[in-house]
């Protein structure tokens, strides 16, 4: 992993990367909703919906499970975002 500016102490303890199952978001499959792009949560797994998506599923489940850190789920894009600390790696 390189350093963007700083890493904060969520994104250091990520060893292992989690990768997405599916390429769908999880909640928006529940209500057929769509997304614009996906996130894979760092610390359970879970793909969900970006900030450009009309619901927002990763940012409202960052911070309703404390799962700070997600990885973009979309192909090619290798990168980590720590939504506590607003801070980006890339790996």
């Amino acid at each position: 992993m390189t350093e963007e500016n700083t890493i904060c102490e969520h994104l250091e303890a990520i060893k292992e990367l989690k990768l997405p199952l599916k390429h769908e978001c999880s909640e928006c499959m529940k209500t057929s909703s769509q997304w614009v792009h996906l996130r894979t949560c760092q610390t359970c797994g879970e793909t969900l919906c970006c900030d450009s998506s009309p619901n927002q599923h990763m940012t409202k489940h960052a911070h309703e499970k404390e799962h700070f850190v997600a990885i973009s789920a979309e192909p090619g894009e290798r990168w980590l975002w720590c939504y506590k600390d607003e801070l980006f790696a890339e790996y």
